[in-house]
Protein backbone atom coordinates (compact mmCIF):
# COMPACT_ATOMS: atom_id res chain seq x y z
CA UNK A 1 0.00 0.00 0.00
CA UNK A 2 0.97 3.62 -0.39
CA UNK A 3 1.09 5.85 2.71
CA UNK A 4 0.88 9.62 2.60
CA UNK A 5 2.49 10.96 5.78
CA UNK A 6 2.06 14.65 6.60
CA UNK A 7 4.74 16.17 8.81
CA UNK A 8 7.08 13.36 7.87
CA UNK A 9 10.20 15.45 8.50
CA UNK A 10 9.17 16.05 12.09
CA UNK A 11 10.01 14.03 15.17
CA UNK A 12 7.19 11.47 15.19
CA UNK A 13 6.58 11.60 11.44
CA UNK A 14 10.18 10.75 10.61
CA UNK A 15 10.04 7.80 13.04
CA UNK A 16 6.92 6.54 11.26
CA UNK A 17 8.58 6.84 7.85
CA UNK A 18 11.77 5.12 8.99
CA UNK A 19 9.65 2.29 10.39
CA UNK A 20 7.61 1.95 7.17
CA UNK A 21 10.66 1.88 4.91
CA UNK A 22 12.90 -0.25 7.13
CA UNK A 23 10.35 -2.78 8.39
CA UNK A 24 7.58 -3.02 5.79
CA UNK A 25 7.15 -3.19 2.01
CA UNK A 26 4.84 -0.15 1.84
CA UNK A 27 5.50 2.99 -0.23
CA UNK A 28 5.67 6.38 1.49
CA UNK A 29 5.00 9.93 0.33
CA UNK A 30 6.30 12.51 2.81
CA UNK A 31 4.39 15.82 2.73
CA UNK A 32 6.08 18.49 4.82
CA UNK A 33 6.30 22.28 4.65
CA UNK A 34 9.73 22.15 6.34
CA UNK A 35 9.14 24.72 9.05
CA UNK A 36 11.68 25.19 11.85
CA UNK A 37 11.06 21.68 13.26
CA UNK A 38 11.08 19.84 9.93
CA UNK A 39 14.46 18.26 9.28
CA UNK A 40 15.11 15.99 6.29
CA UNK A 41 18.39 14.92 7.92
CA UNK A 42 16.22 12.76 10.17
CA UNK A 43 15.35 10.70 7.08
CA UNK A 44 18.81 10.27 5.56
CA UNK A 45 18.82 6.54 6.35
CA UNK A 46 15.77 5.94 4.13
CA UNK A 47 15.68 8.85 1.67
CA UNK A 48 17.38 6.87 -1.12
CA UNK A 49 14.76 4.13 -1.04
CA UNK A 50 12.77 3.78 -4.29
CA UNK A 51 9.67 3.42 -2.06
CA UNK A 52 10.13 6.92 -0.60
CA UNK A 53 9.25 10.29 -2.14
CA UNK A 54 9.05 13.82 -0.77
CA UNK A 55 6.69 16.73 -1.46
CA UNK A 56 7.47 20.11 0.11
CA UNK A 57 3.89 21.30 0.51
CA UNK A 58 1.96 23.40 3.02
CA UNK A 59 -1.07 21.42 4.22
CA UNK A 60 -3.11 24.66 4.15
CA UNK A 61 -2.60 24.95 0.37
CA UNK A 62 -5.73 23.27 -1.01
CA UNK A 63 -4.61 23.20 -4.65
CA UNK A 64 -1.29 21.59 -3.79
CA UNK A 65 -2.91 19.08 -1.44
CA UNK A 66 -5.41 18.19 -4.20
CA UNK A 67 -2.48 17.67 -6.59
CA UNK A 68 -0.68 15.42 -4.11
CA UNK A 69 -3.78 13.27 -3.65
CA UNK A 70 -4.35 13.09 -7.40
CA UNK A 71 -0.76 12.34 -8.43
CA UNK A 72 0.22 9.92 -5.65
CA UNK A 73 -3.11 8.10 -5.16
CA UNK A 74 -2.52 7.13 -1.50
CA UNK A 75 -4.27 4.23 0.20
CA UNK A 76 -3.66 5.55 3.73
CA UNK A 77 -3.15 9.09 4.98
CA UNK A 78 -1.36 9.50 8.30
CA UNK A 79 -1.78 13.11 9.38
CA UNK A 80 0.98 14.16 11.79
CA UNK A 81 1.75 17.69 10.56
CA UNK A 82 1.12 20.13 13.40
CA UNK A 83 2.48 23.01 15.41
CA UNK A 84 3.11 21.26 18.71
CA UNK A 85 5.07 23.31 21.25
CA UNK A 86 2.90 24.64 24.08
CA UNK A 87 5.15 27.60 24.93
CA UNK A 88 5.14 28.73 21.30
CA UNK A 89 1.34 28.45 21.22
CA UNK A 90 1.08 30.76 24.23
CA UNK A 91 3.39 33.34 22.63
CA UNK A 92 1.80 33.13 19.17
CA UNK A 93 -1.40 31.10 18.85
CA UNK A 94 -2.21 32.18 15.29
CA UNK A 95 0.05 29.67 13.56
CA UNK A 96 -1.42 26.88 15.68
CA UNK A 97 -4.96 27.80 14.66
CA UNK A 98 -3.93 27.97 11.01
CA UNK A 99 -1.91 24.77 10.76
CA UNK A 100 -3.69 22.52 13.23
CA UNK A 101 -7.27 23.51 12.42
CA UNK A 102 -7.35 24.91 8.89
CA UNK A 103 -4.61 22.53 7.71
CA UNK A 104 -6.54 19.54 9.00
CA UNK A 105 -9.73 20.84 7.36
CA UNK A 106 -7.88 21.17 4.03
CA UNK A 107 -6.56 17.61 4.21
CA UNK A 108 -9.99 16.30 5.12
CA UNK A 109 -11.92 18.15 2.46
CA UNK A 110 -9.47 17.48 -0.38
CA UNK A 111 -9.24 13.91 0.89
CA UNK A 112 -13.01 13.56 0.73
CA UNK A 113 -13.03 14.80 -2.86
CA UNK A 114 -10.24 12.35 -3.75
CA UNK A 115 -12.03 9.51 -1.95
CA UNK A 116 -15.18 10.11 -4.00
CA UNK A 117 -13.21 9.53 -7.23
CA UNK A 118 -12.01 6.07 -6.16
CA UNK A 119 -13.54 2.81 -7.28
CA UNK A 120 -15.26 0.63 -4.69
CA UNK A 121 -12.25 -1.61 -4.05
CA UNK A 122 -9.93 1.31 -3.40
CA UNK A 123 -12.51 3.07 -1.23
CA UNK A 124 -12.67 -0.02 1.00
CA UNK A 125 -8.89 0.15 1.41
CA UNK A 126 -8.62 3.91 2.02
CA UNK A 127 -8.16 5.32 5.54
CA UNK A 128 -7.45 8.75 7.00
CA UNK A 129 -5.57 8.41 10.30
CA UNK A 130 -5.39 11.58 12.40
CA UNK A 131 -2.65 11.62 15.05
CA UNK A 132 -3.45 13.75 18.10
CA UNK A 133 -2.38 14.22 21.71
CA UNK A 134 -3.54 13.41 25.24
CA UNK A 135 -3.40 17.14 26.01
CA UNK A 136 -6.87 17.55 24.48
CA UNK A 137 -8.26 15.94 27.66
CA UNK A 138 -6.87 18.64 29.96
CA UNK A 139 -5.30 17.33 33.15
CA UNK A 140 -6.06 14.82 35.88
CA UNK A 141 -6.41 15.88 39.50
CA UNK A 142 -6.29 12.44 41.14
CA UNK A 143 -3.41 10.00 41.27
CA UNK A 144 -5.33 7.00 39.95
CA UNK A 145 -7.49 8.41 37.13
CA UNK A 146 -6.53 7.74 33.51
CA UNK A 147 -7.50 9.28 30.18
CA UNK A 148 -9.70 6.90 28.20
CA UNK A 149 -11.02 7.21 24.68
CA UNK A 150 -14.29 8.62 26.07
CA UNK A 151 -12.79 11.19 28.47
CA UNK A 152 -14.43 14.60 27.81
CA UNK A 153 -12.21 17.19 26.14
CA UNK A 154 -10.98 20.08 28.31
CA UNK A 155 -7.90 21.61 26.61
CA UNK A 156 -5.83 24.10 28.60
CA UNK A 157 -3.50 25.76 26.06
CA UNK A 158 -3.89 27.23 22.58
CA UNK A 159 -1.96 24.19 21.30
CA UNK A 160 -4.23 21.59 22.91
CA UNK A 161 -7.34 23.59 21.98
CA UNK A 162 -6.27 23.62 18.32
CA UNK A 163 -5.64 19.86 18.40
CA UNK A 164 -9.02 19.27 20.07
CA UNK A 165 -10.63 21.27 17.27
CA UNK A 166 -8.91 19.19 14.63
CA UNK A 167 -10.03 15.96 16.35
CA UNK A 168 -13.63 17.17 16.20
CA UNK A 169 -13.30 17.98 12.50
CA UNK A 170 -12.01 14.49 11.74
CA UNK A 171 -14.90 12.83 13.54
CA UNK A 172 -17.40 15.18 11.85
CA UNK A 173 -16.10 14.22 8.39
CA UNK A 174 -16.57 10.58 9.26
CA UNK A 175 -20.07 11.09 10.68
CA UNK A 176 -21.35 13.55 8.07
CA UNK A 177 -19.65 12.40 4.88
CA UNK A 178 -18.82 8.77 5.61
CA UNK A 179 -15.14 9.61 5.18
CA UNK A 180 -13.17 6.67 6.67
CA UNK A 181 -11.20 8.12 9.58
CA UNK A 182 -9.39 6.93 12.71
CA UNK A 183 -8.00 9.01 15.58
CA UNK A 184 -5.18 8.29 18.00
CA UNK A 185 -4.24 10.32 21.07
CA UNK A 186 -0.77 9.75 22.46
CA UNK A 187 1.18 10.62 25.57
CA UNK A 188 4.50 12.51 25.62
CA UNK A 189 6.97 11.10 23.10
CA UNK A 190 10.74 10.99 23.48
CA UNK A 191 13.62 9.39 21.62
CA UNK A 192 16.11 9.98 18.78
CA UNK A 193 15.76 13.04 16.49
CA UNK A 194 13.65 14.98 19.01
CA UNK A 195 13.78 18.74 18.42
CA UNK A 196 15.96 20.30 21.16
CA UNK A 197 13.31 22.69 22.52
CA UNK A 198 11.42 19.79 24.17
CA UNK A 199 12.17 18.75 27.77
CA UNK A 200 14.26 15.59 27.38
CA UNK A 201 16.59 16.67 24.55
CA UNK A 202 16.85 20.17 26.06
CA UNK A 203 18.03 18.72 29.36
CA UNK A 204 20.49 16.34 27.69
CA UNK A 205 22.08 19.04 25.54
CA UNK A 206 22.09 21.74 28.20
CA UNK A 207 23.77 19.34 30.61
CA UNK A 208 26.44 18.43 28.08
CA UNK A 209 27.12 22.14 27.54
CA UNK A 210 27.19 22.94 31.25
CA UNK A 211 24.09 25.16 30.99
CA UNK A 212 21.24 25.44 33.52
CA UNK A 213 18.56 22.75 33.40
CA UNK A 214 15.31 24.75 33.65
CA UNK A 215 12.32 23.14 35.34
CA UNK A 216 8.92 24.80 35.56
CA UNK A 217 7.59 25.38 39.09
CA UNK A 218 8.56 22.56 41.42
CA UNK A 219 8.89 20.01 38.64
CA UNK A 220 6.03 17.99 40.09
CA UNK A 221 4.03 17.84 36.84
CA UNK A 222 3.40 14.21 35.85
CA UNK A 223 3.56 12.92 32.29
CA UNK A 224 3.25 9.47 30.73
CA UNK A 225 6.31 8.93 28.53
CA UNK A 226 6.21 6.95 25.25
CA UNK A 227 9.31 5.96 23.28
CA UNK A 228 8.86 7.31 19.76
CA UNK A 229 9.70 4.04 17.97
CA UNK A 230 7.05 2.24 20.04
CA UNK A 231 4.63 4.97 19.00
CA UNK A 232 5.54 4.57 15.32
CA UNK A 233 4.78 0.86 15.47
CA UNK A 234 1.45 1.55 17.14
CA UNK A 235 0.48 4.17 14.55
CA UNK A 236 1.12 1.90 11.59
CA UNK A 237 -0.79 -0.88 13.32
CA UNK A 238 -3.80 1.39 13.86
CA UNK A 239 -3.64 2.75 10.31
CA UNK A 240 -3.66 -0.73 8.79
CA UNK A 241 -5.85 -2.75 11.17
CA UNK A 242 -7.84 -0.30 13.34
CA UNK A 243 -11.60 -0.06 13.01
CA UNK A 244 -12.94 2.89 11.03
CA UNK A 245 -14.49 5.56 13.25
CA UNK A 246 -12.65 4.40 16.36
CA UNK A 247 -10.25 6.25 18.66
CA UNK A 248 -7.22 4.57 20.24
CA UNK A 249 -5.18 6.02 23.10
CA UNK A 250 -1.46 5.21 22.93
CA UNK A 251 0.60 5.46 26.11
CA UNK A 252 3.91 4.23 27.44
CA UNK A 253 2.77 3.12 30.93
CA UNK A 254 5.51 5.38 32.32
CA UNK A 255 4.19 8.10 34.62
CA UNK A 256 7.02 10.29 35.86
CA UNK A 257 7.31 13.70 37.49
CA UNK A 258 9.32 16.15 35.40
CA UNK A 259 11.90 16.48 38.18
CA UNK A 260 12.30 12.69 38.20
CA UNK A 261 12.87 12.66 34.45
CA UNK A 262 15.54 15.34 34.69
CA UNK A 263 17.34 13.67 37.58
CA UNK A 264 17.33 10.32 35.73
CA UNK A 265 18.92 11.95 32.68
CA UNK A 266 21.59 13.44 34.95
CA UNK A 267 22.29 10.04 36.50
CA UNK A 268 22.73 8.47 33.06
CA UNK A 269 25.07 11.27 31.96
CA UNK A 270 27.05 11.01 35.22
CA UNK A 271 27.84 7.42 34.23
CA UNK A 272 28.35 7.87 30.50
CA UNK A 273 30.33 11.12 30.47
CA UNK A 274 31.24 12.30 33.97
CA UNK A 275 31.78 16.01 34.44
CA UNK A 276 35.48 15.30 35.02
CA UNK A 277 35.64 13.88 31.47
CA UNK A 278 33.51 16.60 29.84
CA UNK A 279 35.67 19.20 28.12
CA UNK A 280 32.92 21.81 28.49
CA UNK A 281 33.74 22.02 32.19
CA UNK A 282 36.95 23.51 33.46
CA UNK A 283 37.44 20.80 36.04
CA UNK A 284 40.20 22.70 37.84
CA UNK A 285 37.78 25.53 38.68
CA UNK A 286 34.50 23.57 38.70
CA UNK A 287 33.04 22.37 41.97
CA UNK A 288 30.28 20.39 40.24
CA UNK A 289 30.24 16.66 40.79
CA UNK A 290 26.93 15.80 39.11
CA UNK A 291 24.89 17.24 36.26
CA UNK A 292 21.96 17.40 38.68
CA UNK A 293 23.64 20.41 40.28
CA UNK A 294 22.72 22.35 37.12
CA UNK A 295 18.97 22.03 37.85
CA UNK A 296 17.29 25.43 38.05
CA UNK A 297 13.65 26.04 38.95
CA UNK A 298 11.89 28.74 36.91
CA UNK A 299 8.47 30.41 36.98
CA UNK A 300 5.74 27.98 35.98
CA UNK A 301 4.05 28.14 32.58
CA UNK A 302 0.54 29.74 32.42
CA UNK A 303 -2.22 27.11 32.56
CA UNK A 304 0.29 24.30 33.08
CA UNK A 305 -1.51 20.94 33.34
CA UNK A 306 -0.57 18.94 36.42
CA UNK A 307 -0.93 15.32 35.31
CA UNK A 308 -1.47 13.35 32.12
CA UNK A 309 -1.91 9.59 32.17
CA UNK A 310 -3.14 7.33 29.38
CA UNK A 311 -5.24 4.19 29.63
CA UNK A 312 -3.84 2.23 26.68
CA UNK A 313 -5.75 -0.98 27.41
CA UNK A 314 -8.02 -0.67 24.35
CA UNK A 315 -5.22 -0.78 21.77
CA UNK A 316 -3.60 -3.69 23.62
CA UNK A 317 -6.87 -5.58 23.92
CA UNK A 318 -8.17 -4.99 20.40
CA UNK A 319 -4.98 -4.68 18.30
CA UNK A 320 -2.39 -6.46 20.43
CA UNK A 321 -0.01 -3.51 20.85
CA UNK A 322 2.01 -2.66 23.91
CA UNK A 323 5.28 -0.75 24.26
CA UNK A 324 8.52 -2.67 23.93
CA UNK A 325 10.63 -0.12 25.81
CA UNK A 326 10.46 0.69 29.49
CA UNK A 327 11.19 4.28 30.45
CA UNK A 328 14.61 3.21 31.69
CA UNK A 329 15.64 1.38 28.51
CA UNK A 330 14.16 4.04 26.25
CA UNK A 331 15.83 6.92 28.07
CA UNK A 332 19.16 5.11 28.07
CA UNK A 333 18.89 4.70 24.28
CA UNK A 334 17.87 8.31 23.87
CA UNK A 335 20.79 9.74 25.84
CA UNK A 336 23.21 7.49 23.96
CA UNK A 337 21.75 8.61 20.62
CA UNK A 338 22.42 12.26 21.42
CA UNK A 339 25.96 11.42 22.52
CA UNK A 340 26.52 9.57 19.23
CA UNK A 341 24.87 12.12 16.91
CA UNK A 342 26.36 15.48 17.80
CA UNK A 343 26.45 16.55 14.13
CA UNK A 344 22.64 16.27 13.91
CA UNK A 345 21.82 18.33 16.99
CA UNK A 346 24.58 20.87 16.37
CA UNK A 347 23.07 21.53 12.93
CA UNK A 348 19.67 22.04 14.54
CA UNK A 349 21.00 24.32 17.26
CA UNK A 350 22.97 26.60 14.94
CA UNK A 351 20.35 26.56 12.17
CA UNK A 352 22.70 25.17 9.52
CA UNK A 353 20.23 22.41 8.61
CA UNK A 354 17.76 25.14 7.62
CA UNK A 355 20.34 27.18 5.72
CA UNK A 356 21.29 24.06 3.77
CA UNK A 357 17.63 23.46 2.93
CA UNK A 358 17.13 27.07 1.83
CA UNK A 359 20.35 27.20 -0.15
CA UNK A 360 21.78 29.90 2.12
CA UNK A 361 25.57 29.83 2.13
CA UNK A 362 25.87 32.45 4.88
Amino acid sequence: MKFLVTGGAGFIGSAVIRHLIENTDHEVVNVDKLTYAGNLQSLESVSDSPRYSFEQVDICDASEIARVYREHQPDIVMHLAAESHVDRSIDGPGEFIKTNIFGTYTLLDEGRKYYNTLDEAKQKRFRFHHISTDEVYGDLEGTDDLFTETTPYAPSSPYSASKASSDHLVRAWQRTYGFPTLVTNCSNNYGPYHFPEKLIPLVILNALEGKPLPIYGKGDQIRDWLYVEDHARALVLVATTGEIGETYNIGGHNEKQNIEVVKTICQILDKKIPISANSKFNTQNSTLRSYSELITFVKDRPGHDVRYAIDASKIERELGWKPQETFETGLEKTVQWYLDNEAWWRAVQDGSYQRERLGDSV
